[in-house]
C-alpha cells in the first residue's frame, strides 16, 4: 500500500451509469478523499459507501491510461480494471468464487488535469466482456478537487 500521509485531501465525487442486461441503472456519491501526485502520475483514493466500505484507487496516468482497483488483496472482492482509450485490456477480477478474467473495451476517455488547486477529472465509456460474452456497458465519471 502506498504511503498516503503526502497526500492532499479533496472531494471526491463519481458517478456510474450501469446499462446491463437491459437494465439501466445511476449511481453517485461524494466522499473525501486524498491525491498523491507521483511524477505524472497521479493516485486519487477514497472509502467506497455502503456495506463493504472498499478502498478504492484511481491510478492516471497522465491522459493515456486510467486503472481502477477496487478492494485489497485483503478483500473476497479484488478488481483491477485499466482503461486505455480504443484498446481491449484483459484483467482479472477476483471472487470468493474464484478468479474471472474480464475484458475491458474504451471506446472513450477524457482526462483533464490541474496542479493548483490540485483537482481533476475523468470520463470513461468501456464495455466489460467476460469469456466473450458481452456484460455491459459502463459509463463513469470522477471528479476530485482540494
Amino acid at each position: 500500500m502506498m504511503d498516503m500521509s503526502r497526500g492532499v485531501p479533496v472531494q471526491v465525487h463519481v458517478e456510474t451509469w450501469v446499462d446491463q442486461d437491459g437494465e439501466k441503472e445511476h449511481h453517485q456519491f461524494d466522499e473525501p478523499g486524498q491525491v498523491v501526485q507521483l511524477g505524472d502520475t497521479w493516485y486519487v483514493r477514497y472509502i467506497e459507501p455502503g456495506d463493504e466500505h472498499l478502498p478504492v484507487t484511481f491510478k492516471i496516468q497522465g491522459t493515456e491510461a486510467v486503472t481502477l482497483i477496487r478492494g485489497s488483496s485483503n478483500n473476497d472482492t479484488h478488481v483491477r480494471l485499466q482503461f486505455i482509450a480504443e484498446k481491449q485490456v484483459t484483467a482479472q477480477y477476483h471472487t470468493p468464487y474464484g478468479v474471472i478474467p474480464v475484458e475491458t473495451i474504451t471506446p472513450r476517455m477524457d482526462v483533464a488535469l490541474n496542479n493548483e488547486p490540485t483537482g481533476g477529472e475523468a470520463y470513461i465509456e468501456y464495455r466489460l466482456s467476460a469469456n466473450g460474452q458481452h456484460i455491459g456497458d459502463y459509463r463513469l465519471r470522477l471528479l476530485f478537487n482540494a
